[in-house]
């Protein structure tokens, strides 16, 4: 009795586990079952779709189901949205990127007609005051204003940099660039686009050199011979400049008076390789405006390259005016090749980089900047130079040129042929102050738009540059180091004490330098003053001194940031 009651227990047991071990096969199969009908796609509102085998699967009803099968773009709707917006902003690119090529256009022809018109008129009114000056007598210490000799300056570079020129022989140049082949033309070209971006890179620091120096207070009359270093420099870097932009105004009319167009098509290429060199590149908001700016000179430089060679044709086939319209096919393929090229890169740059439409709002609002700025009563410099600056463009070497192309192409004979000329000056002026205006309207509506009136009260920055910045952070470090005293002992060895200096005395040691009225505009404010105590000195110092400091887009000149391709 005692066996079979022990015994039952486990049978019982046994029991349990074999039915529960049948329960989890079947329940297993089941669900097999129901995976095959779900991934075959033929589940039936009824249910009747779990019991099919998986021999129920046939061809017929896979294409069926490749035909039929459904999926739901709501379910990622960021992605689908983000790639919407990114189209839109491609196609938003054109517009806007045209609206500050138009305005930049214009203040490049600004800054290029005020050498023509009003800097003459400005250097003959500084001569008269300079000749009526023992006259009137000494009303100050200074004979001329700051302004006054830079525009001197720039008409004694232009009348010097004009009689060497006429020395250059257009003629010789022109048949002695044809006789080259289509590849050496086309090398030569290139090498003149890079000799050019060089040239413009340097070239308005060693204007800038010279202004200054004529400009500087000086102690001693002595420190005036500085200045003609500086003024033959600029004399030369003016010429060769100018020598180098008629090459290739020289070269780009050999391309257009080629037979087969070969050379003009090989040149227009070129551009599209710029593509390749910038599309793939990361790109920043400012540097972004950096090659706006670069596209902006060398758009403009281009219609001036144009006019060039058309007046050499028009020359040639003695004003003739069906020659104009042989050319007109050319001159209207190589200007959309440059605006396609341009809108091509900017689109493709926008998106690589996130970057939205509306920047090119921010730069046109930062150029109207430049201009509105340079109105006012504590203005510190003067608006060609501050274009010449951001972008890159320095009018005097084009000015130049097209003053030799002018005067060696059209002849003056007669009094008729003079009153033309007086009109046609009276014209320019006529122009260039309607230009003025215009722009000045344009601009004072841009920078209200950007919310930047408030800058324009204040003073200017006396000291903005980095070597500044370096310099009184070196003289800190000076006057916070501990001071040695020297003294002697009553056995004549002379010992040395040091004396640390006191935590009061530092914080007079260093002038405050003035900030700059854009260090508040289009920065990301991420710099909160953050202070670390110094372990040798026990002062605090600025815990974020050994970071670069952002540059918004009024401090960003042309070829300011290191490491980026010159455009």
């Amino acid at each position: 009795m005692a066996d079979s009651l022990s015994t039952a227990p486990g049978e019982e047991k046994e029991k349990e586990d074999s039915e529960r071990d049948r329960k989890a096969a079947k329940s297993e199969k089941s669900k097999e079952k129901d995976g095959v009908t779900e991934n075959s796609g033929f589940n039936d509102k009824n249910g009747k779709g779990r019991n099919r085998n998986v021999s129920d699967l046939s061809l017929v009803r896979f294409i069926t189901t490749e035909l039929t099968r459904g999926y739901f773009l709501e379910h990622n709707e960021a992605k689908y949205t983000e790639r919407r917006e990114r189209v839109y902003t491609c196609l938003r690119i054109p517009k806007e990127l045209e609206k500050l090529m138009t305005f930049g256009f214009f203040l490049c022809l600004d800054a290029f007609l005020y050498v023509f018109t009003l800097l003459p008129l400005r250097v003959l009114l500084a001569l008269l005051q300079l000749l009526t000056l023992p006259c009137c007598g000494l009303g100050g210490s200074r004979l001329l204003q700051p302004a006054q000799v830079c525009d001197v300056l720039k008409g004694f570079i232009m009348v010097l940099c004009y009689s060497m020129m006429s020395y250059v022989d257009y003629a010789m140049m022109y048949h002695l660039i044809r006789g080259q082949s289509v590849i050496k033309l086309y090398i030569i070209y290139n090498m003149l686009e890079v000799a050019d971006r060089l040239f413009s890179s340097f070239g308005q620091d060693i204007l800038d050199a010279l202004y200054w120096t004529a400009t500087e207070p000086k102690e001693k009359k002595r420190a005036h011979i500085g200045v003609i270093p500086h003024f033959l420099m600029a004399v030369l870097y003016v010429f060769l400049h100018a020598i180098l932009i008629m090459v290739q105004a020289t070269t780009l009319n050999v391309a257009f008076n080629s037979h087969n167009k070969s050379l003009l098509t090989i040149m227009m290429s070129n551009n599209f390789v710029e593509i390749k060199g910038s599309v793939f590149k990361k790109f920043e908001k400012n540097n972004l405006f950096q090659m706006s700016n670069s596209d902006i000179k060398e758009r403009f430089t281009n219609y001036i390259l144009l006019l060039i060679v058309c007046l050499r044709n028009m020359e040639q086939f003695s004003w003739n005016p069906d020659h104009l319209w042989v050319l007109f096919p050319d001159v209207v393929m190589v200007i959309a090749s440059e605006v396609a090229v341009d809108v091509v890169k900017h689109a493709f740059i926008t998106k690589f980089n996130d970057i939205s439409a509306d920047v090119y709002g921010e730069y046109r609002a930062s150029l109207a900047f430049d201009l509105v700025s340079s109105r006012q009563k504590n203005a510190y410099t003067d608006y060609s130079d501050s274009v010449s600056r951001r972008m890159g463009f320095i009018p005097l070497p084009l000015a130049l040129l097209l003053i030799r192309v002018v005067t060696s192409s059209v002849k003056i004979q007669g009094s008729l042929s003079f009153m033309c000329v007086l009109l046609f000056y009276f014209g320019m002026i006529t122009l260039k102050v309607l230009n003025s205006i215009v722009l000045l309207g344009t601009s004072c509506m841009f920078v209200k738009e950007a919310n930047m009136e408030e800058k324009l009260s204040e003073p200017p920055p006396s000291v903005v540059s980095s070597r500044a910045n370096s310099r009184a952070h070196r003289t800190k470090q000076v006057h916070t180091a501990p001071q040695q005293e020297s003294t002697s002992d009553k056995g004549g060895i002379t010992l040395t004490s040091v004396n640390p200096q006191p935590a009061n005395m530092a914080e007079s040691s260093a002038p405050t330098l003035p900030k700059s009225d854009s260090d508040t505009f289009l920065t990301t404010p991420d710099e909160d003053g953050e202070k670390v105590i110094n372990s040798e000195t026990g002062l605090e110092e600025d815990g974020l001194k050994h970071r670069t400091p952002k540059k918004d887009l009024l401090e960003i000149d042309r070829f300011t940031i290191c490491g980026n391709r010159i455009d």
